[in-house]
């Protein structure tokens, strides 16, 4: 899996690029635990390249998310299609995240 990121408005967008399994979440929680120590609060995931995610993936978004609570941050995703898309709604995550269908959507302040 492939991270590539940038910043605006303050928050950083990570896109997520290939398959979030069991081999490649640490690749995320590894970028993902650099993001945080930089001070990093708002984080918008682009998950439109990811084209697979397995349960290790999903309880790594969950530690993040729990993370990003802690420190009074946010967390949007946006872009899930195919079997990524079935999977959130399959697990119920569509419940726990705040998802999004577009970037702007997602970039908008919450509340």
């Amino acid at each position: 899996m492939e991270i590539l990121a940038e910043t605006r408005q303050g928050k950083t967008i990570g896109k997520l690029k290939g398959r979030m399994d069991t081999l490649t979440t640490k690749n995320f929680d590894q970028w993902f635990s650099e993001w945080l120590q930089q001070g990093q609060k708002d984080l918008v995931l682009d998950m439109s390249d990811l084209s697979y995610i397995s349960s290790s993936g999903l309880r790594s978004l969950l530690s993040a998310a729990k993370q990003i609570r802690s420190s009074k941050g946010s967390l949007a995703l946006f872009g899930l299609t195919g079997v990524v898309r079935q999977v959130f709604q399959l697990s119920g995550f569509f419940s726990i995240f705040q998802v999004f269908d577009s970037l702007e959507d997602a970039m908008k302040p919450v509340g």
